[in-house]
């Protein structure tokens, strides 16, 4: 019974490719042919945001009817494997976002045919493939990615062949069996459209997912160390501020902490103009870190400033006292007095009368010292600037420079004048161990609200 029923199958199959044309899809200058697509995912390999791709590896199914090898009824079935496959007709299907893909081979080819007998063709393979994904990084890694499976027909237009899903979203199998390192998969969607090229209209499936970035493998590796690392900062406003190689090689390690760890975060990503979520925080982050060292700069300065500007004062009084003598007492004046005559005028440095008084409890005698010098003729323009051009010039130019060197004088010393002066270096510190933690809790509060409450849009 069983060779009688292997010798029918095999001239049913004769039978059947006797008259078939390989190169005519089935219903040939009829309606258009009915292709169902069905997935079944086997697993999700890696995902890469410098290359913006995604790899999986999934079981694509193809169903179509062919009147030509109607051979009995539905319940009847062949199951082909081998180079018999390359006498069928198949669909000309390819994935547009597809980047490179292979066919797994071990321990033969993984593709098959299950032939009916009312004509219906089943066509599996397996396969792996890198498919595109352009990535939204601007919230990384606290996102969500919108990752595409394409699927279209490459020669083949809505005139000869239609693609659908054979169940709609029940075509995506074993979705919630598929495990991703990084990414936890929220929901997905099937979509069905036509795109409009050059040679024709053509049907596009799209399988769409909406991916998770899972954050516990940044907050241990990237945020934590972070947020440690400007805490460490916050230690050196307790520690005296004469400890100057204590505190300046803390604020040190520090900045370079931070910037290490932003060097091997921004290693891992495509080199993007945008500004993405843990740039902002790492930015922060090391702005908290280098004005701890800020602070201890303006502590040294203000102290040792202080200390020095005392100390100077200090030897003015002393040099002195050395050049007086206890029973002397000097008495400078300045005399100045311009001249009545129209055009002169006296130089304060140049005519200057020195009249130095010295007395005596002794002899009580007076000595007088006069320097005197004759004044200087100014020249007098008097009428029309134009007369003389080049005396007025000179004469305007001066008189604006030193308008507006004094202007910037006076707004240097009211400036000078407003900022608060800090008579205890050690105050800066206390306030410092209250401002930091306090701005840094802030920046925290408003920071991650804003990039896990907000919802994010695709397109």
């Amino acid at each position: 019974m069983t060779a009688s029923r292997l010798r029918n199958a095999s001239m049913t199959i004769q039978e059947l490719f006797k008259e078939y044309d390989i190169r005519l899809r089935p219903s040939f200058g009829y309606e258009p042919l009915l292709l169902d697509i069905e997935i079944r995912l086997a697993s999700f390999d890696s995902i890469s945001e410098v290359n913006m791709d995604y790899t999986l590896t999934l079981y694509l199914n193809q169903y179509w009817r062919d009147e030509r090898l109607v051979f009995g009824n539905k319940s009847d079935e062949i199951i082909l494997t081998g180079d018999i496959i390359d006498k069928f007709w198949l669909p000309d299907t390819f994935f547009p976002n597809d980047k490179s893909a292979y066919l797994h081979d071990v321990t033969e080819k993984n593709k098959m045919i299950r032939l009916c007998g009312n004509g219906d063709i089943l066509y599996g393979m397996r396969f792996t493939s890198t498919l595109a994904c352009m990535m939204d990084l601007r919230r990384y890694p606290l996102d969500r990615q919108n990752c595409t499976v394409e699927v279209e027909s490459y020669g083949y237009t809505q005139a000869d062949l239609i693609m659908r899903w054979k169940n709609g979203r029940a075509s995506i199998l074993d979705l919630d069996k598929a495990q991703f390192p990084q990414f936890t998969i929220l929901d997905y969607d099937t979509i069905s459209y036509g795109i409009y090229l050059a040679t024709g209209v053509y049907q596009r499936l799209s399988l769409s997912f909406i991916l998770q970035r899972n954050i516990g493998y940044f907050l241990f590796q990237t945020y934590l160390p972070s947020i440690l690392i400007v805490m460490l900062s916050w230690v050196s406003f307790w520690i005296n501020h004469e400890a100057t190689s204590a505190r300046v090689t803390l604020g040190i390690t520090t900045v370079l902490t931070m910037t290490t760890i932003s060097t091997g975060v921004r290693s891992s990503l495509p080199r993007i103009s945008y500004v993405k979520a843990i740039d902002i925080y790492l930015l922060m982050c090391f702005v908290f870190v280098f004005a701890a060292l800020l602070e201890y700069a303006a502590v040294n300065y203000l102290y040792w400033g202080k200390k020095a500007k005392r100390r100077k004062q200090k030897s003015q009084r002393e040099k002195s006292r050395q050049k007086a003598p206890n029973n002397y007492e000097l008495v400078h004046i300045n005399a100045d007095r311009d001249s009545p005559i129209i055009g002169l005028y006296s130089n304060t440095s140049v005519n200057r009368r020195k009249l130095l008084i010295t007395s005596s409890d002794d002899n009580r005698q007076t000595n007088h010292i006069i320097d005197t010098q004759s004044p200087r003729m100014q020249p007098l323009v008097r009428g029309n600037p134009a007369l003389y051009p080049s005396s007025y010039n000179r004469n305007q130019q001066p008189r604006r420079t030193r308008r507006f060197i004094n202007y910037l004088r006076t707004r240097t010393i009211n400036i000078r004048h407003s900022i608060p002066h800090v008579q205890d270096v050690n105050d800066i510190d206390r306030w410092s161990r209250l401002c930091f933690p306090i701005l840094f809790l802030l920046f925290n509060a408003s920071y991650w609200p804003y990039y896990i409450v907000r919802p994010q849009k695709f397109t």
